[in-house]
């Protein structure tokens, strides 16, 4: 049903929350604008190209695929007419610090194998530990929770379950009741760095991720996550939506406590309700005067706890090196002192944990022939840190590039190195408008899950809306296409109350 026939709605920011959202509302009838300020839409899932070699910029794979299925069938289209998706086997390849490894994947059997070789007994809880995922997964995902907004009736109604799946409990803490050896307890706990959080204080509903990843695969389309983004626009576009990019939003104009569109650098547009796909401290501290904004204050705003941040290296190399899959990743022997280094010290360890994207491996049109494009990413603290990244950037990238060389055993990496490109704290906050530099916006832990995050619809300001990592369920791109889910439903209720209201009046 189209509820929102001649209505307007302006979307601030083309990445994946706010291109779905402009997808679901463009088919509900309404007329929707995208504003850029970039040359090109998706946000942090943008692409370098030097040389020959491609890289994504940020996300590397689709998990929950599903959800870009629906989304495509929603505008009556196929993702596989403008998609070519392929499976991924293993998930990812995880060396630990004794140069051990093992090959995580969606095989029961092989996983149990694998594990077997350090404890039989972790082996033999994997089953256990799955169903509890699967538990977490049906509460979550098949229940609907993370795809409407989350009040107070949502929290009643799945307490009781959360409290008997121990779903407030820290991730670490449930993992370490089914597993012993260091090995499983980080295969089985990692998930939350991958939306920005800590895993010993995130809650144990995050633990669905290894159900939703053995349900639904772990994925990649040729030519990047980039080629997601621009299928996503093209579905948009064809849908009747419109991109207006190089056009950053300065302000959200708002009179008698409405937003009544947006102000960029080079003109007003008017809209009949307004979405942020921006961060959401940007949207708050920069686009919000304070005087609008009763319940997110400026101190308020501040005083959240937002994510850890990034520094990736993206590296063209003329050599191919077998030790890697398509998603590695090599681990420093600390695992809970690096990561409170990086979220509660705030310091930049002498240590670091890597994640390395190859999709090369898998798509040979990202490099040169015989050639590799890698993405390296090493967790480092947000901007509280007391770091200078312009100054040391160059130095920290060579401290990865030779521990890569000398002590994981890439020969001759350096030598081969004909594309090199850094992206830092700094780059988040000034290229991304992302608050203190913060890679993934809001961190997930407790006190900021569910109903505790920033909701979907605006507590400050009547028909704004909040898309994306910011908002509920949060950061990952199932949980940010679960978000435009949970926005669609918040303006459609407004516009279905609005539109009885109207008719009441006349």
């Amino acid at each position: 049903m189209k509820t929102g026939k001649n209505k307007t709605l302006g979307i601030i920011g083309g990445g994946f929350g706010g291109l779905a959202l402009g997808i679901r509302m463009q088919n509900n009838g309404y007329d929707v604008t995208i504003l850029e300020k970039n040359h090109d839409v998706g946000g942090h899932a943008s692409q370098i190209k030097d040389r020959g070699y491609t890289f994504d910029m940020g996300p590397s794979l689709i998990t929950a695929k599903n959800l870009i299925d629906d989304l495509f069938n929603l505008a009556g289209k196929k993702a596989e007419d403008y998609l070519e998706f392929h499976l991924l086997d293993p998930f990812y390849r995880i060396y630990f610090h004794d140069q051990s490894f093992i090959d995580y994947c969606d095989d029961g059997e092989k996983m149990k194998a694998q594990m077997a070789v350090y404890s039989e007994s972790d082996a033999g809880n994997y089953d256990k530990f799955m169903e509890y995922s699967k538990k977490l997964y049906e509460a979550v995902i098949e229940d609907g929770l993370g795809k409407k907004p989350f009040t107070y009736n949502e929290l009643v109604e799945f307490l009781p379950e959360a409290l008997k799946l121990n779903a407030f409990f820290p991730v670490h803490n449930k993992v370490a009741h089914y597993f012993k050896d260091f090995r499983h307890k980080f295969l089985y706990s990692f998930h939350p760095l991958f939306i920005g959080g800590n895993p010993f204080t995130a809650p144990s509903v995050y633990l669905m991720i290894p159900y939703l990843e053995k349900a639904h695969g772990v994925w990649y389309t040729k030519g990047g996550m980039f080629s997601l983004v621009k299928a996503m626009e093209k579905l948009f576009l064809e849908s009747g939506g419109n991109v207006i990019t190089n056009s950053e939003v300065r302000k959200i104009k708002i009179e008698n406590g409405r937003a009544e569109g947006v102000i960029t650098s080079e003109r007003y547009y008017k809209f009949d309700k307004v979405v942020s796909n921006a961060h959401f401290a940007h949207t708050s501290l920069d686009l919000i005067d304070e005087s609008a904004r009763s319940k997110w204050t400026d101190k308020k705003v501040k005083r959240l706890s937002y994510s850890m941040s990034s520094f990736i290296i993206y590296l063209g190399v003329k050599k191919k090196y077998p030790k890697f899959k398509h998603h590695t990743l090599v681990l420093s022997k600390r695992y809970r002192d690096l990561v409170n280094d990086i979220f509660k010290r705030k310091v930049l360890a002498d240590d670091f944990s890597l994640y390395i994207h190859v999709p090369s491996i898998t798509d040979p049109t990202m490099a040169p022939e015989g050639s590799d494009s890698m993405y390296i990413l090493t967790p480092v603290p947000n901007l509280k840190a007391e770091v200078d990244w312009d100054e040391i950037k160059e130095e920290y990238a060579e401290k990865i590039l030779d521990f890569l060389q000398d002590e994981f055993g890439l020969e001759n990496l350096k030598e081969n190195i004909e594309v090199k490109h850094l992206f830092t704290p700094n780059d988040f906050k000034n290229q991304r408008n992302n608050y203190l530099g913060s890679a993934w916006g809001v961190e997930p832990k407790l006190s900021q899950t569910a109903m505790f995050r920033p909701k979907n619809k605006s507590e400050d300001v009547f028909g704004l809306y909040l898309v994306g990592a910011g908002t509920h369920p949060g950061a990952g791109l199932p949980g940010v296409l679960l978000s435009a889910e949970a926005t669609q439903l918040a303006i459609l209720n407004d516009t279905a109350e609005e539109s009885l209201n109207n008719s009441a009046v006349a």
